[in-house]
């Protein structure tokens, strides 16, 4: 019979015994750390959740952050208590791990079709105390949905909220602005145990273009084709009481679009190395890298040394990740285990045997999702002490 995962542990998560060996550094400094490590300097994530926060009250908007970012109940929970009104996810295995573990409020932001994952949705808005909400963008999506639901015996009026998707630029999921967006909307609010929410309207692709001018452009497309829907949904006597969307690379251009209420950004809590290549668009908060590999230098060469943090610690989708210390190394592909240092100019220093290597993930989503928790530090990652383990409680949610 297997053993009960651990109190706060999903059932997906960390291995006891590695659980509880990261659970002895609490209290210690970071030497003690095993490498490659997955760390969190706390200090620098509570004060990008502070100016977001700050960011959003400002403007007048709801913050609801990507949990598909962190995937930890432990960090959502910390990111509404700090004033978000609840938490996006993409995949219906993420929303109930994390309402499981105890988060109250959750959007699918994302299609979900298929009949088995529906039916476990409706079966946890039937047995659990959160709120679901989810996107649509096909009348499949919209039936299906409600025949789940109806299967699980819920009843209530608009126990779900559905917001229809409209692709505004991205070309990957919504339907087209203005009369398909119309017709899904007039079928969602012919359910009764559906409530039309509003438009779920996220340009992807405009996240990472490097300069705002680019990023201007492209949300000028999205935002018109929000408003031209808003006024024929509206029109037809079809109230879409909330735009959601944006993320980290465009959130200052929706909330100044006077038409998106919910701002979904979640890479801001770690900010990574792809996102920190962005020009800075004027009037955003300044995010600081929060998210680390830790990761120790096991060979070295004359020329090169060689850290013990390959690919199975890190994304590389976005890119490789960049060594945030020692100053002056580049990070180069090793393989899976293995990480190649090279020295950026000829008066900079290859580290020695023994030596901590500090890496920004290229991409802090799927590097989160190769671990099973996270390190807590507090007082700076080089030399502060760990303050808790935080468990990676939707690692692998992928249904």
């Amino acid at each position: 019979m297997n053993a009960a995962p651990e109190p706060g542990r999903s059932p997906g998560g960390a291995p006891g015994e590695r659980w509880q060996r990261a659970l002895g550094l609490v209290g210690h400094g970071v030497a003690g750390i095993d490498t490659p490590a997955l760390v969190i300097d706390l200090d620098a994530m509570d004060r990008n959740i502070a100016r977001m926060v700050a960011f959003a009250q400002e403007h007048g908007l709801r913050l609801r952050p990507h949990a598909k970012t962190h995937k930890s109940a432990e960090l959502a929970n910390l990111q509404m208590a700090a004033g978000a009104v609840g938490v996006c996810v993409q995949k219906t295995d993420e929303a109930l791990a994390l309402a499981r573990a105890g988060v109250r409020d959750v959007y699918i932001s994302n299609q979900v079709i298929a009949p088995a994952k529906l039916q476990r949705l409706a079966h946890g808005v039937r047995d659990l105390p959160t709120r679901f909400a989810i996107a649509v963008d096909s009348a499949i999506g919209v039936d299906r949905l409600a025949t789940a639901l109806a299967d699980a015996g819920v009843r209530q009026p608009g126990a779900v909220d559905v917001f229809v998707e409209i692709d505004v630029g991205h070309g990957r999921c919504g339907v087209a602005p203005g009369e398909a967006a119309l017709a899904l909307a007039r079928l969602v609010a012919s359910h009764s145990a559906l409530r039309l929410a509003g438009l779920q309207a996220y340009h992807g692709s405009a996240q990472h273009q490097r300069s705002p001018a680019k990023r201007s452009a492209s949300l000028k497309q999205a935002t018109e084709a929000v408003r031209d829907t808003l006024t024929l949904l509206r029109a037809h006597g079809l109230d879409a009481p909330l735009v959601t969307g944006a993320g980290t690379g465009t959130f200052v251009l929706e909330a100044a679009s006077g038409l998106w209420g919910e701002l979904q950004a979640g890479s801001y809590l770690f900010m990574d190395a792809d996102y920190a290549a962005n020009q800075t668009l004027p009037g955003a908060p300044a995010f600081e890298h929060a998210l680390f590999i830790r990761a120790q230098v096991m060979s070295r060469g004359t020329r090169h040394a060689v850290c013990d943090a390959g690919h199975k610690s890190h994304a590389i989708d976005s890119g490789l990740p960049t060594v945030a210390w020692p100053p002056g190394l580049v990070y180069a592909n090793g393989g899976d285990e293995h990480g190649i240092l090279t020295t950026a100019t000829a008066a900079d220093a290859l580290p020695a045997l023994g030596d901590t290597v500090w890496l920004v993930p290229g991409h802090c989503d799927p590097t989160v999702n190769l671990h099973d928790f996270y390190i807590g530090v507090r007082g700076g990652v080089q030399d502060g002490r760990v303050e808790r383990v935080i468990a990676v409680d939707a690692r692998g949610a992928l249904g």
